[in-house]
């Protein structure tokens, strides 16, 4: 399958560029995968779509304030430096300019309070960095970095908590999981109330999930690998959902990745962590989801093949050019669709 099947007419004016003070205000286009049927609605009527006894998943997940700027120990160039994930001989980076980082090469941050050495070279600019610090790396972090907004985000956020969810917890992504970013805690709190479950599972965000497809052909692509978990809580909620014949609804395409990877082929979940490069695309069949909640995404990503995969290309398409007509908002702080 060819990846330009996946392409479309983005107006650059409609690439969101700071968040809605209300984060229920976003608008929604509820898309029924069935029918190609469309309705226009705000955020918050997405409890209307709930049905007592389904289960709603979310990606628990909490961005690093990971982007750094520093000098070279030697010459005092500047760096700017992009924490991804920790592996066993260091941190994989993304840096800049990588020409002047090699094996050997040592940057400081904060006057010394952080010191990363290269110890090995990665494709692309990547980087493993040995970092050495005192006390606990977090707080580092919390003091010197700054939020890894994607590069279409061209203004300052001033509140980094807006690229969080509200329900944001275990530290480790590169990036916000931007579907449950609409959420508020009363919105949970309502549709709680309504008898819908809500359920956290965990995947730590790399770039490899919004990198370009580079490839000519889907099939072609390589996944970057992403480091999940889900708990026995977890698990036995979604096979309660399964067995009473209630839905299972994803927020996001992370939230979707994880549970496609947990799932076997009954749709049964069990506890489990692990890294995962799964890549749906169409002619993937789903085993572990009904529905789910994510923004809009990137022409000719895996994000929309995705979504194409749930939905149907011909409907997801028609989707975005009925998003794109009626001036909704993309990417990572614009509005939202509802497959269901």
């Amino acid at each position: 399958m060819e990846v330009n099947e996946f392409d479309f007419e983005l107006p650059e004016r409609l690439i969101a560029q700071t968040p809605l003070l209300d984060r229920t205000s976003s608008r929604l286009l509820a898309l029924n995968k069935e029918t190609g049927d469309i309705q226009h609605q705000t955020f918050k009527d997405v409890v209307s779509y709930l049905n007592p006894g389904d289960t709603l998943v979310l990606n628990d997940t909490k961005v690093m304030p990971a982007r750094l700027f520093g000098v070279k120990v030697d010459t005092g160039a500047k760096v700017e430096m992009l924490m991804l994930t920790e592996h066993e001989d260091g941190w994989e980076v993304l840096i800049k300019p990588a020409k002047r980082v090699q094996i050997g090469t040592k940057v400081s941050f904060g006057d010394g309070k952080i010191i990363a050495e290269c110890v090995n070279l990665l494709e692309q600019g990547g980087r493993i960095m040995k970092l050495e610090f005192e006390g606990i790396l977090q707080e580092r972090l919390d003091e010197l970095g700054l939020m890894p907004l994607p590069p279409y985000i061209k203004e300052t956020l001033e509140d980094q908590d807006r690229y969080q969810t509200v329900y944001a917890r275990e530290v480790g992504s590169a990036a916000a999981p931007t579907a449950g970013l609409h959420f508020t805690t009363e919105l949970l709190d309502e549709i709680k109330s309504k008898g819908v479950n809500i359920a956290y599972i965990t995947l730590h965000v790399g770039l490899g999930t919004f990198r370009p497809v580079s490839v000519e052909t889907i099939e072609a692509h390589e996944m970057h690998s992403e480091y999940y978990e889900m708990s026995s809580e977890t698990a036995s909620l979604l096979n309660q959902t399964r067995t009473n014949g209630h839905r299972i609804i994803t927020v996001g395409t992370t939230s979707t990745r994880t549970l496609e990877t947990i799932a076997d082929n009954d749709g049964k979940f069990k506890a489990a962590s692990g890294w995962t490069d799964i890549f749906i695309y169409p002619g993937y069949t789903f085993r572990g989801i009904d529905g789910m909640i994510t923004n809009f995404h990137l022409p000719k990503s895996t994000l929309v093949m995705l979504v194409s995969t749930l939905a149907g290309k011909e409907n997801i398409m028609k989707a975005y050019n009925e998003a794109i007509k009626e001036e909704y908002r993309f990417f990572s702080f614009g509005d939202a669709m509802l497959i269901y």
